[in-house]
């Protein structure tokens, strides 16, 4: 019986990239490349009409982010398996691919046979992380266990998120670059955090969140 490959979408920006992802799939038997992206608008738009297994997507981006367009394709086909293939490691990067949908995370300079391994197991449902992002995971989830419950429990996760940046000294643009958003969208989240924690500038909520531990 024949079996059907692994349909990939590769969403990247830089051609030389999907160049060398092409070339690596070409000589795998079970995994054939769906299509190219490279764009979030355009990976949204192609994985609603190719309906791929898997997509690699990096994160950073023209226009819509990787984080924004795997939580849009994910919304939209739950069953697309999305892995960040991106050349940064910082936490928050790692925890929005999780909270968008995505399968998994592996950096750039990940081999061969680990990118692989890693298209197999999202097409077969699971979740794959590279061995230093599954120990950070780990880390995060075993605090957070022993750290009780959340503070501000009326602030969503992304503007705790930016209030624990603020509470770190960091800057709208800092904050910005951090959560792969817009400027604009981090004004938006600092001026709902404001309102919800009921203080009228920035030092005020500094000091509420560094209470709560945040900041740290």
């Amino acid at each position: 019986m024949t079996v059907e490959p692994i349909r990939v979408l590769v969403v990247d920006d830089h051609p030389m990239f999907r160049d060398g992802l092409r070339t690596l799939f070409a000589a795998v038997e079970d995994v054939e490349i769906a299509g190219e992206a490279s764009t979030g608008d355009e990976a949204v738009a192609l994985a609603s009409n190719l309906q791929p297994d898997v997509v690699l997507m990096d994160l950073h981006m023209p226009s819509l982010n990787g984080v924004e367009a795997t939580r849009r394709i994910v919304a939209e086909s739950p069953h697309i398996g999305v892995v960040a293939l991106t050349m940064f490691d910082e936490d928050e990067s790692v925890f929005q691919m999780i909270r968008a949908g995505g399968r998994g995370y592996l950096l750039k300079g990940a081999d061969h046979d680990e990118i692989v391994r890693a298209v197999r197991a999202a097409a077969n449902g699971e979740a794959i992380f590279g061995p230093a992002l599954a120990r950070k995971l780990i880390g995060f989830f075993a605090a957070g266990a022993r750290s009780g419950p959340l503070p501000f429990a009326n602030l969503t996760d992304r503007e705790r998120e930016v209030l624990d940046l603020v509470a770190a000294g960091r800057s709208n643009a800092e904050i910005a670059h951090t959560l792969v958003v817009s400027p604009k969208t981090v004004r938006n989240h600092v001026s709902n955090i404001f309102s919800k924690l009921q203080v009228a500038d920035r030092a005020q909520a500094i000091v509420r969140a560094r209470e709560a531990g945040l900041g740290g």
